[in-house]
């Protein structure tokens, strides 16, 4: 039973990493510039098409997975330029139907390249067996990799912003756009480096991804709606509430599928735990998103507030 526990519990990190790494190109995208962004889901499975492209292409996982994420952040830089630049002053409705409309387009551009079957790209050869931990656990290596890659792209994202020039005028640019603005700061390349930097990991996450789900259209949409949560959770634009909130929310879901029926059959008979516990467990998170927006509406380690 500790075995399971301790083996559900890093699954669950597993997850809020990856989490993490969509959430945190969301949440600088809506944090910054304001803007609703629903194809951030389509970036990710962007990320794991062109992974599975570059596979193909060179032979080499580790390879294509850096070359999916620049990729889509070449990706992320076109769209800001030719499209998205040209909605900032418009409202978050038309945010929100354009880029639905980018998910519909990507979605059905997927399926004319590279069809509508899932494809499974596997684990790869060097990654797929399993690492000895203390008390007895062997946890596969790939997952201990997606982990590892993401708490140190986790860290260097968290010096980026709070230890660079850069990241000042991010932070900046998120309190009170107008005044860094006026400071000579080239807005428009600011945002475009945001977005694109947004893409990037969104990208990395979907590239990472493929060998653990099934690259299929639409795997974004999925993702997305757990993003948007950990967005409100951690608070708009910040990043190390991304991270708390991505954790929360992997640890919260993946033991709640995992245990819940469990714990229901102590009090109810198998048939309720076995029905109630699933449906239970998948709404877990949202119980909790509501309870933070009921007790903290700008979520738990939220930016300043907006002037």
């Amino acid at each position: 039973m500790a075995s399971l526990f301790a083996e559900q519990l890093l699954n669950g990190i597993q997850l809020g990493i990856l989490l993490f790494l969509i959430a945190a190109g969301l949440t600088l995208i809506f944090g910054v510039m304001d803007f609703i962004n629903l194809s951030h889901g389509s970036l990710f499975m962007m990320g794991a098409y062109f992974s599975v492209l570059f596979q193909a292409l060179t032979g080499s996982f580790f390879l294509s997975v850096g070359l999916a994420a620049i990729a889509v952040f070449g990706l992320g830089m076109l769209l800001e330029v030719l499209l998205v630049r040209n909605l900032y002053a418009r409202s978050h409705l038309d945010h929100v139907l354009v880029t639905y409309g980018l998910i519909l387009i990507a979605n059905e551009s997927v399926i004319l390249i590279w069809g509508s079957v899932p494809i499974f790209s596997g684990v790869p050869d060097a990654l797929a067996g399993q690492i000895p931990l203390p008390f007895g656990i062997d946890y596969p290596a790939y997952r201990m990799l997606v982990i590892a890659v993401g708490g140190l792209v986790g860290l260097g994202l968290f010096l980026l912003i709070q230890k660079t020039r850069v990241g000042m005028l991010v932070r900046a640019g998120a309190t009170n756009r107008v005044m860094v603005s006026i400071l000579g700061v080239n807005i428009s390349l600011l945002y475009a480096l945001v977005f694109a930097l947004g893409a990037l990991l969104a990208g990395l996450a979907g590239a990472m991804a493929g060998p653990i789900l099934s690259v299929q259209p639409g795997m974004g949409e999925a993702v997305l709606i757990l993003s948007f949560v950990v967005v409100v959770i951690g608070g708009l634009g910040s990043i190390r509430g991304a991270l708390l909130a991505a954790m929360i929310v992997g640890l919260i879901d993946t033991m709640g599928r995992a245990f819940l029926r469990d714990i229901l059959s102590a009090f109810f008979s198998p048939q309720v735990a076995g029905e109630a516990g699933p449906a239970l467990a998948s709404m877990l998170v949202y119980i909790l998103m509501a309870l933070i927006l009921f007790f903290r509406p700008e979520g738990l380690l939220p930016l300043q507030r907006r002037h």
